[in-house]
């Protein structure tokens, strides 16, 4: 319910245009669970295509290197960077 809520008062889902620019803006917004974000990312992984998911790996691992570099790894290890 309040993921929803802050979707909806977000001004850039208004500007989001494609899935990847979609899943970058769930990962964002879930950063602080480590199991959202784990389930969010996988979702990425069925949902994108391999460009997409180079893009995505390489800014996820640039904006949440910190916090969820393994869950990154796990997840994303067989996409190339």
């Amino acid at each position: 319910m309040e993921m929803r809520y802050r979707m909806q008062k977000d001004t850039r889902m208004n500007t989001i245009n494609n899935m990847l620019e979609f899943q970058m803006f769930m990962l964002e917004n879930v950063n602080e669970d480590a199991g959202l974000f784990r389930k969010e990312l996988q979702k990425s992984k069925k949902w994108l295509k391999l460009k997409d998911l180079v893009t995505l790996k390489q800014w996820s691992l640039k904006k949440f290197q910190r916090q969820h570099r393994r869950i990154i790894h796990d997840i994303l290890d067989d996409v190339p960077v």
